[in-house]
């Protein structure tokens, strides 16, 4: 981890693989890289999560990068919304939501209730929930015309 001043930065450890992103300190905040929208965001918990999410799929599981969108707006129920991450197939249809949360916040029917009423906008067959310490996967069963939990992460668009 890098930073433009010497000093030690505790952020918490997750259940993804570790890298090394770029972080600096400005107007009293942490900020961090993001690669693929080449500029600096703040580093908030959920933000950091979403990173790590980003650094896995690119660089461990093979996914390409020019297939993703982060924070990608949507209108549900006349709000503006934002999905944390959304990853297209190579058609342009949407593939794999990611919800996000922070490492503190428990992943539950509400964190399910989000990610769903995103993809309904979306039709994502794929759906992730995570807090950076516990995953849940989902795909949709079209015989059972639900989503069902699965035990492992969808294999990179085709």
């Amino acid at each position: 981890m890098s930073s433009t001043q010497d000093q030690k930065i505790n952020l918490p450890i997750l259940n993804l693989p570790h890298f090394e992103p770029t972080i600096r300190q400005s107007d009293g905040k942490l900020w961090i890289f993001d690669s693929l929208r080449k500029k600096y965001l703040v580093l908030t918990p959920e933000e950091w999560v979403r990173q790590h999410w980003t650094n896995y799929l690119i660089n461990h599981q093979d996914y390409p990068g020019g297939l993703f969108s982060l924070e990608k707006g949507l209108k549900y129920n006349k709000l503006q919304k934002r999905t944390d991450l959304v990853v297209f197939d190579r058609e342009g249809k949407p593939y794999l939501l990611v919800e996000c949360k922070a490492p503190t916040i428990r992943i539950n029917d509400q964190t399910l209730g989000q990610a769903m009423a995103y993809n309904r906008e979306l039709n994502c067959p794929n759906l992730i929930l995570s807090n950076g310490i516990k995953h849940f996967y989902m795909a949709y069963d079209s015989d059972e015309k639900k989503f069902i939990q699965r035990q492992s992460l969808p294999i990179c668009p085709k």
